[in-house]
């Protein structure tokens, strides 16, 4: 199983380079890190996997549900009016590759599962 994201700053019309972002796995006791990474010049971290060479990952990846929390604060400056979007999803098959985008905005954002 693979994962990725890409950011697209809507409002500049451009990628969001450099933004920061965390992934979490849901555990019985709430969500425990388990990666982090930074988008590149094209807004994207582009594999989390047992090799990833995107992600800093702390674990592999599996069937579970996770969170992907994205710093936009970090990236939209202190006046941002979501200073993070955290983005929660489920994946039930192991394999296959998963890409989960943020289209962002200074008030507003959207995500989908992408391909």
């Amino acid at each position: 199983m693979t994962l990725s994201t890409h950011v697209l700053d809507t409002a500049a019309g451009r990628p969001a380079a450099g933004l920061s972002v965390r992934l979490s796995r849901r555990a019985p006791h709430g969500f425990v890190p388990v990666a982090e990474g930074r988008t590149d010049g094209d807004g994207r971290i582009r594999e989390w996997s047992p090799l990833g060479r995107e992600w800093i990952a702390a674990d592999d990846p599996r069937p579970g549900t996770y969170r992907l929390v994205f710093d936009t604060g970090g990236y939209l400056g202190e006046e941002a009016f979501f200073p993070e979007v955290s983005v929660v999803f489920t994946i039930r098959e192991d394999g296959g590759h998963y890409h989960v985008p943020l289209l962002l905005s200074p008030f507003s954002y959207s995500t989908y599962r992408g391909s």
